[in-house]
């Protein structure tokens, strides 16, 4: 159906079913909608039947590795920042000179060879963390400063990519309430260009572990799932590497931190505490399921 401001046009067939034998008339009605009511001119009302035949056609592409057996030839699909590792598959039906060629290209997705996998569940590795005042490099608010806080906890810095990044959070004390408690998964994407390196650290996704004050000495659960097509196993290879991290962000309530509001990426505003760490990815091998 066809629209135009306060106009439509639409068909409508004889038969419900819509269902027509050779030999038998296709009858029906051309409904013209006048939902504004205004004057509609028209050159002509054309009726056109169109019959038409969808081929599908089977492919088979082998992804062998490099001539030298090397299985790195293929990287793992990754869209980050600055580098972005992609796959794509294009075909191209060439109709002659006075059509045009039709086309039509679809990412795919690549993930480690077998040989790269670990064939056995990898129990994932935690560890203990601690935010003080004391850990804090840049300046805090004076209440927080002479009066202190304390958050503890811990969390994985190593699993698999299909499974989420678990851990725990508590805070002990604290001079002021606490605004939020979030946790930012970062990229660092750094490349070799000639002589020169280029490093840069970027927010993938954060997610929000506590919003408001909450009880001292209460564990709180984290768990973070991963997003397929913006992470992937750390990789190094010369020219360019990914890698990742975690960064633990502790928001204390006051004035200010409702006047400039959610924190941003490495931020040392005075009403906020982080702790960063490193987060190994790894892929384990798992059943195909289409």
């Amino acid at each position: 159906m066809a629209k135009e401001r306060g106009v439509d046009i639409e068909l409508k067939l004889s038969r419900g079913s819509r269902i027509y034998r050779p030999q038998e008339i296709l009858a029906g009605m051309v409904v013209i909608n006048n939902w504004a009511s205004k004057y509609i001119s028209h050159q002509g009302i054309r009726v056109i039947v169109d019959g038409r035949v969808n081929l599908q056609i089977p492919f088979h592409i082998p992804l062998n590795v490099s001539e030298d057996g090397d299985p790195d030839g293929f990287y793992e699909t990754y869209h980050g920042s600055n580098i972005n590792i992609q796959y794509l598959i294009t075909t191209d039906v060439v109709r002659g000179y006075l059509h045009n060629t039709l086309s039509a290209t679809l990412e795919f997705i690549i993930e480690s060879v077998k040989g790269h996998l670990f064939n056995t569940p990898v129990s994932p590795e935690s560890v203990s963390f601690y935010i003080t005042q004391d850990t804090q490099k840049h300046q805090l608010l004076p209440a927080l400063r002479s009066g202190g806080f304390r958050v503890t906890g811990n969390i994985c810095t190593q699993c698999s990519l299909a499974e989420p990044v678990t851990g725990e959070i508590v805070v002990e004390t604290s001079a002021l309430p606490i605004y939020s408690i979030d946790i930012m998964l970062l990229r660092v994407e750094s490349i070799i260009i000639g002589e020169k390196f280029a490093l840069q650290t970027t927010e993938i996704q954060t997610t929000q572990v506590a919003d408001g004050d909450v009880c001292h000495s209460m564990a709180l659960p984290i768990y973070i799932i991963l997003p397929r097509l913006l992470t992937c196993p750390g990789l190094s290879n010369g020219f360019f590497s990914i890698e990742f991290q975690l960064q633990i962000v502790i928001s204390f309530e006051s004035d200010l931190s409702k006047l400039y509001g959610e924190p941003k990426l490495k931020t040392t505003k005075q009403w906020v505490a982080s702790q960063t760490l490193p987060l190994r990815l790894i892929r384990v091998e798992r059943n195909q399921d289409g």
